[in-house]
């Protein structure tokens, strides 16, 4: 609560900014009262992640911080009540609601609009700026009926906003940039027109030297024209031309502002009032806007010092960024311009990966100036250090770029050689000493514990590969050897394990505990080199049912109460009449609970364990497949009537889906896989919600991976758009058989991509592009499991041996479990209360 006879410090402005301000503020003192006014209706959330809304995060998964944050914290907050006027002589401010709030020091944190040029036409329905989540809302809700959308402007925010079209699902996506390159501001010409390429092989148009003269439409935007006389039809149009620092307030209060916008302060932050500071984008210092959040997260800071009676002041910051713009990366650093005479350039292009890299030394050869690089940016973050640190540069400064050749590494090269004063982490004004030193004096060894602690890399995350660096490099001078291993009896990851037994031909538990292993194993490590094994051979499960858990031992779910369940394969969902006629059978003969899952089979529940064969024989012999219902593998290929009976129906969805599920059925995996295959974007079978998913469009097919329901629901990713079916399946191939090779065990889908550095991009790089040169090897391999198919409860079936393991009591074979109960519900039975 707001304590008497403190200092009361008005923020206006809920951003990202007025946010950190408050936090920082708070870390070093608790003697002043905060009152906060923001303008929108939801407290301040992160705008540098935006574009992830419409990759299935919602809107709180994007707050900086929930609402009870500021209350707990004494932080008076009044959201939707936008300030609008500043009486500096009484020391107040005024909010549309009539409140009256004094203040002895005031912080504008006002930050910016989108900039909206004075076109023609701009006032029609369909166009639209990209700023807010209610803008992105609005977006989505138009894009839905859109077959072809524009955004106008080329600079990062708008290729962001024309990611999120192509999230959207919008067929046509244009981009038309005035100037005559994309991010002019950043990269050069060569690089723009590499990155070009890239993103017009993303299926985005691309138009440049374009100047927009006239937005036409009878009430919504239809076309775009354009000064040269050429005209673009579009369905909707994002605006995305800059912004406009929000200085009306200061304007009104008498506070100086520049002739293009923004409230002019000193180092200190000060306005032309000492009391009132202004910090972020509505921020002009030294005659310039800082448009990214680091700088404003800095000014904050040195606000902070400021009522603290420091000396701390602000003197400008280095605008290099690394981003990822729909899956390829693009950074620039320290001075990406320099030219000769004043620098020497070092360029290295390679237009068959769509790789674009240039360094500018100076003339000497001694320093690293500036650069640029496009499609791949890995070094990123030790190029900026070299730069802001003036690190001497190796003999042969190209290898900075192309890599030390000779296997020897460049000189000086690595993050541990960086001074204690070099600064990680931007955003949060973390350096290398303050990272080391909580590895090494608090025992932190992982990027979760340094985030909590240091805060570093908790902002726009690019210097996260660096801090990773740290972490390892600290901890192995410290004689530490961190590994992902499986287990104390195995001293190698999952993945790790799974090539050595590939490459050794390893075909039981025991040959590879003997080979690899101590000891006698655990209930970690037995399933584990289980579900390896069928993933490499799909050999039959049973028989490595010493290592495997009960439902993988009997083929089948045990319930509650002891009984297992039974569920046939029903590819699709479809199921003929005899079938049904059979399942009614079954479950009459043998007193089965039955019930319609959610991935569209019939489930019969009950079944003693020694009835498990005799039940499997009489549906082994009306066609029936096992469901896998039980195992680490695909369960169902869950799908909508499609074009075969919906007149909505683009193609015929459930065709494809038994074709899938047949196609991928019994391969094991690291966990379960579910799927949907949906005939129209109307998406009734939730392929978006699926590990893998497909929808139907009018060109061909959307290949979505990586989604889950369950506990923590997570929208599926969009890998490829528009493709045809032989496509689909190349990439659902390669897709599946990475992940078997190299997810963790019992990792869904979902967490593996969410752990996998690059993210989606990454993935497609692989899948779609074979950045790894490992698709032909995927191919090959799941080609193998798929061959070695085979119906685990048919050999069963088939097999006197094998049927000889489903018994209760071994010496009694045909006498069943006297202790299991069950009751009546509705006409059928239920497992007692235990």
């Amino acid at each position: 609560m707001a304590m008497q006879g403190n200092p009361t410090v008005v923020v206006i402005g809920n951003g990202m900014v007025g946010y950190k301000f408050c936090e920082k503020l708070l870390a070093k003192s608790t003697d002043f009262n905060v009152v906060v006014f923001g303008e929108e209706p939801r407290v301040a959330y992160d705008r540098v992640h935006l574009s992830e809304y419409f990759g299935g995060k919602t809107a709180d998964d994007l707050l900086m911080a929930p609402t009870n944050w500021y209350r707990d914290n004494g932080i008076t907050l009044h959201l939707g009540d936008a300030v609008q006027e500043i009486d500096r002589a009484s020391q107040t401010v005024h909010a549309r609601s009539g409140l009256v709030q004094p203040y002895d020091y005031l912080v504008l944190a006002t930050g910016s609009s989108a900039f909206v040029p004075d076109i023609p036409g701009v006032e029609q329905a369909g166009v639209m700026v990209y700023r807010t989540i209610e803008d992105l809302d609005e977006i989505k809700a138009y894009a839905a009926t859109a077959r072809s959308g524009a955004v106008l402007g080329g600079g990062l925010l708008g290729l962001e906003a024309a990611k999120a079209l192509l999230d959207l699902g919008v067929p046509e996506a244009h981009v038309v940039e005035f100037a005559p390159r994309l991010m002019p501001r950043q990269i050069d010409a060569a690089g723009s027109a590499m990155l070009q390429s890239k993103l017009e092989a993303l299926g985005l148009k691309i138009h440049l030297s374009k100047a927009t003269s006239s937005i036409v439409g009878e009430g919504k935007v239809e076309s775009l024209h354009f000064g040269d006389g050429s005209v673009l039809e579009v369905d909707m149009l994002v605006i995305s031309a800059g912004i406009r620092p929000r200085d009306e307030l200061a304007k009104l209060a008498g506070l100086d502002v520049g002739m293009r916008g923004g409230i002019v302060v000193n180092d200190e932050m000060q306005t032309t009032d000492p009391r009132i500071f202004a910090i972020g984008e509505c921020a002009l210092h030294g005659g310039m806007i800082y448009g990214l959040v680091a700088p404003g997260y800095d000014m904050a800071e040195v606000v902070v010092s400021q009522l603290l009676r420091g000396a701390r002041a602000f003197t400008g910051f280095d605008m290099s960024s690394k981003l990822k713009l729909i899956g390829v990366d693009v950074a620039s650093f320290g001075d990406p311009f320099i030219a000769e005479p004043h620098s020497r350039a070092i360029v290295y292009e390679d237009a068959h990966n769509g790789i674009y890299k240039r360094i500018n030394i100076s003339p000497d050869g001694k320093y690293l100036l500036g650069g640029v690089l496009v499609g791949d940016a890995e070094a990123y973050s030790m190029l900026l250090q070299t730069v802001n640190n003036k690190l001497a540069l190796p003999p042969h400064p190209e290898d900075l770029i192309l890599g030390a050749r000779g296997g020897e590494e460049a000189a000086g090269a690595g993050v541990m050689s960086l001074p204690d004063e070099a600064l990680v982490c931007s955003c949060e004004a973390v350096t290398k000493g303050m990272i080391c030193d909580a590895i090494e004096t608090q025992g932190i060894t992982d990027l979760a514990g340094l985030k909590k602690c240091t805060k570093a890399g908790t902002g726009c995350g690019g210097c996260v590969p660096m801090v990773k660096d740290l972490i390892n490099g600290v901890l192995t001078a410290q004689g530490a050897y961190i590994k992902n291993v499986l287990c104390e009896h195995f001293d190698y990851s999952r993945q790790e394990l799974f090539d050595l037994l590939k490459i050794n031909d390893i075909r039981t538990y025991d040959q590879a505990l003997d080979r690899f292993g101590v000891g006698d194993g655990c209930e970690v490590c037995k399933p584990a080199v289980g579900s390896i094994l069928a993933g490499l051979w799909n050999d039959l499960i049973i028989k490595q049912n010493v290592i495997q858990d009960t439902n993988d031992r009997y083929l089948a779910n045990i319930q509650k109460g002891g009984s297992y369940s039974v569920m046939p394969r029903m590819a699709g969902g479809e199921v003929s009449p005899e079938q049904l006629i059979v399942i009614g059978q079954i479950a009459r003969k043998y007193n089965l609970y039955t019930k319609i899952t959610g991935g569209q089979r019939i489930d019969m529940f009950g079944a003693h364990v020694s009835d498990l064969p005799d039940i499997w024989e009489e549906l082994v012999n009306a066609g029936f497949e096992s469901g896998h219902a039980y195992g680490k593998s695909l369960r169902t290929i869950k799908s909508c009537v499609g074009s075969t009976w919906c007149r909505y129906g683009l193609h015929d969805s459930v065709s494809l889906a038994i074709e899938l599920e047949n196609r991928y059925k019994g391969i094991r995996s690291p966990h379960k896989m579910k799927s949907g295959v949906s005939g129209c974007v109307r998406e009734c079978a939730e392929a978006q919600a699926k590990d893998f998913g497909v929808i139907a469009t009018e060109k061909g097919w959307n290949l979505y991976v990586c989604g889950n329901g369950g506990a923590k629901p997570q929208h599926a990713q969009l890998l490829a758009a528009d493709i045809d079916k032989e496509t689909l399946v190349k990439y659902l191939d390669r897709f599946i058989m990475f992940y078997i090779k190299t997810a963790d065990p019992l990792m869904r889908t979902a967490t593996w991509l969410n752990k996998m550095d690059g993210g989606i991009a990454y993935l497609r790089n692989v899948v779609v592009n074979d950045s790894l040169g490992l698709c032909a090897d995927l191919e090959a391999e799941i080609a193998l499991l798929i061959a070695n198919y085979h119906c685990e409860w048919r050999k069963v079936v088939e097999d006197p041996e094998l049927r000889k393991q489903f018994t209760h009591f071994v010496n009694v074979p045909k006498s069943k479990d006297p202790t299991m109960e069950f009751a009546e519900m509705r006409g059928q039975k239920m497992s007692s209360a235990w």
